[in-house]
């Protein structure tokens, strides 16, 4: 197995991750303001664990999102300046692919059991993250690439073709408002960092290491903040009549 180091913070939650043939060394912390200044001295501190640096690497694995635009660029940035130091690759991870990984483990001693998963993420603003996955034998296949959905087109998506699974954190912030049928529901992560080793040798053995240059996020929301007209009317609109 190779070592890989993997860092994510597309959502509240730090996660960082060291795996390789004989270790597993996962941290999971808050994100926000504090990732920034946290991260690169727990990604040292897991390394250290191992008696590893940087040069015992083989690629530098980063959660591109989509997700909280703030922790995108902290994690791409560190992704990066790593990278760089190191003269290693990086590896680009979908981030809402470890939410259907999770998923599968938490549901599935047979991740081809789980049939098609969709991750629904609350993307605040009334909107989801989302999109559907396939377990292929090793990997994750995905079936509708991540994109911002409203409430209304989701659950068009769901009438055409039902889902076995949904995850992610939509579940809960949007309540019984979202209609997700007969699917088994997993609103809640067990471990993101376990999901995120795993995901992150899987893209490797798939060869989807990229120059450090191309340590990129995946924006797919031109607008991350509502003006205070828009929260009024927003508000206005969800009180009963």
């Amino acid at each position: 197995m190779t070592v890989l180091l993997a860092l994510d913070t597309a959502t509240e939650i730090m996660t960082l991750a060291l795996s390789g043939p004989a270790c597993l060394r996962l941290h999971e912390g808050e994100s926000g303001a504090k990732a920034s200044a946290r991260m690169v001295p727990e990604l040292m501190r897991l390394l250290a664990l191992e008696g590893m640096s940087l040069r015992d690497v083989d690629a530098i694995a980063f959660g591109r999102g989509p997700g909280a635009f703030t922790g995108l660029r902290t994690t791409c940035a560190v992704a990066q300046g790593l990278a760089y130091g190191a003269a290693k690759p990086v590896l680009p991870i979908d981030s809402l692919m470890l939410v259907a990984e999770d998923a599968a483990l938490q549901c599935f001693d047979d991740a081809a059991r789980c049939g098609a998963i969709w991750v629904a993420m609350d993307a605040r603003m009334s909107e989801i993250y989302a999109a559907s996955y396939r377990w292929q034998g090793s990997h994750w296949s995905t079936e509708t690439e991540p994109a911002l959905f409203t409430r209304e087109a989701i659950q068009a998506c769901w009438r055409i073709e039902a889902p076995d699974v949904v995850a992610g954190s939509a579940l809960e912030a949007f309540g019984g408002q979202l209609d997700t049928g007969k699917a088994r529901r997993v609103p809640q992560p067990q471990s993101r960092s376990t999901s995120l080793a795993r995901v992150a040798q899987q893209q490797w053995r798939l060869g989807r290491a990229l120059d450090a240059a191309l340590a990129l996020p995946l924006y797919i929301r031109d607008k991350v903040a509502l003006t205070t007209a828009e929260r009024l009317a927003l508000r206005s609109a969800q009180e009963p009549a």
